[in-house]
């Protein structure tokens, strides 16, 4: 019998983080496991062997290590299995061989989530969340089995394509799994843990053309003029759309994170969370009137997407945009939407009713933040912001 214990040993220093390791018991024998898991005293729970997470600057840290140590357990228990089917005698020495040289071999499952750790710490949040989505995936699709990266092969990969297929993913999604997994390979190979087998080779990694987002100016004039009164979780919805769409496409994500400084002498000024771009709109009446019917005056944010007080803030982002998405797709059956209707909808549309109305390419770029291309980035540069905010009050006034 093979027990697995995971301890903590305190730093002398107290203001010095201790270190996470494991503790393996076969036959009476002991052995211990170092790893590179540093916390403090009071983020160890000793009597459940966990890691206290807690609300603050270090809630993504303590749960990426709470989830490493999870791996850990995970493989070292592979590990004891397979040694014991084997019906041969081992010591615990064996048992320690094996993980450490599977932490040097690395397995695609530990691998990955350090990419996912480092994302989050490097402030990544939106991408990490992306590679842990596809790393679920895998793990599905794998039966939770682990492997080596270089088990990681070409006909491994046409099975994984073929079981998101059944699963009911059209083209573009099994791509954007194929294209995550390729990152992370590909980082791999950089580091020299694997020499590279092109796994990839026979499977769809590119974008193909999607089902059209934007919407006329004709239904969104619709959507504005429904009267939601006695429904207020409609309401919000589609006010959070009309927001977007005011404020030239910007993302649930930015607009959750608005704060009340940020409007200043007519001006809301932002940076953007995915790129780091700062953008300068031009306050409008309509936007006003938004956020004057969500007003909460103790809170520091203009839109009432993230409350303080309630925990996690990009949960409770989260958690409002799913609500507000569900919401808007029963708007856009209101006004007979043959497609669903999201809040990403605005941002397209606001892009596809400028264009129709003739406001080049390069304003348009600017007005959305786009920051991606070099070209557009040579004309971005010699426009006033104030270009942008005349074609904004216009694509207004339309309304």
């Amino acid at each position: 019998m093979t027990s697995i214990k995971v301890k903590f040993r305190a730093s002398k220093n107290k203001q010095k983080a201790g270190t996470i390791y494991y503790q393996i018991i076969h036959n009476r024998v002991v052995r211990q496991q170092k790893t590179d898991y540093y916390l403090f005293a009071h983020e160890w729970d000793d009597n459940k062997g966990v890691v206290v997470i807690t609300n603050g600057e270090r809630l993504v840290y303590l749960q990426s290590i709470q989830q490493r140590i999870g791996f850990d357990i995970k493989r070292l228990q592979e590990i004891i299995l397979k040694l014991e089917s084997r019906q041969q005698r081992y010591t615990v020495d064996d048992v320690i061989d094996m993980f450490r040289h599977s932490l040097i071999e690395k397995s695609l499952f530990n691998f990955m989530h350090e990419v996912i750790v480092q994302l989050q710490q490097m402030g990544r949040l939106r991408t990490s969340e992306t590679y842990r989505a596809t790393l679920r995936s895998f793990m599905h699709f794998r039966e939770n089995s682990d492997i080596f990266l270089d088990e990681f092969t070409p006909d491994l990969m046409i099975m994984y394509e073929a079981y998101l297929h059944n699963r009911g993913l059209i083209k573009n999604s099994t791509s954007f799994y194929m294209r995550i997994l390729r990152a992370v390979y590909n980082r791999a190979v950089e580091k020299g843990i694997v020499d590279n087998q092109y796994p990839f080779k026979h499977v769809y990694t590119g974008i193909d053309k999607t089902v059209k987002r934007a919407i006329s100016l004709r239904v969104i004039k619709q959507i504005k003029k429904l009267d939601l009164s006695s429904q207020p979780s409609l309401c919000f919805a589609r006010d959070m759309f009309l927001f977007s769409f005011y404020t030239r496409g910007m993302s649930f994500i930015d607009m959750a994170y608005l704060r009340k400084k940020d409007l200043c002498q007519g001006v809301l000024s932002y940076r953007r969370r995915k790129t780091g771009q700062q953008l300068f709109i031009k306050w409008e009446r309509c936007m006003q009137t938004i956020v004057t019917r969500y007003n909460v005056p103790q809170s520091e944010y203009l839109l009432p997407i993230i409350k303080p007080q309630n925990g996690d803030e990009r949960r409770q982002y989260q958690n409002a945009m799913y609500q507000v998405n569900r919401k808007l797709k029963i708007i856009g059956k209101m006004v007979n939407l043959q497609q669903p209707l999201t809040l990403y909808a605005a941002r397209h549309s606001w892009a596809s009713i400028a264009k129709n109305n003739n406001i080049p390419i390069s304003v348009i770029s600017k007005g959305m933040g786009h920051d991606s291309e070099m070209t557009t980035q040579i004309y971005l540069a010699s426009l006033d912001s104030a270009v942008v905010d005349r074609a904004n009050s216009m694509i207004i006034r339309l309304l």
